[in-house]
């Protein structure tokens, strides 16, 4: 099984993404360097979750939108 990520993650990525979704891509290096230039006070772990989460959410959209 996979690890669970903390909602607080969850939160923080979805309200990133909802003001910048043409900022992040389905690429997590990608995503890592456009959260890193944020320029908000995370730890490194919470940004690279954060910017997972991002490829999970972009990923959710694109097969919503391919159905």
């Amino acid at each position: 099984m996979g690890k669970a990520i903390p909602k607080y993650i969850k939160m923080r990525a979805k309200r990133i993404l909802d003001m910048l979704p043409a900022r992040f891509g389905m690429d997590f290096e990608n995503n890592k360097v456009a959260v890193k230039s944020l320029g908000l006070p995370f730890s490194k772990t919470e940004q690279n979750l954060i910017a997972g989460y991002l490829v999970r959410l972009k990923k959710q959209i694109a097969a919503k939108e391919a159905a």
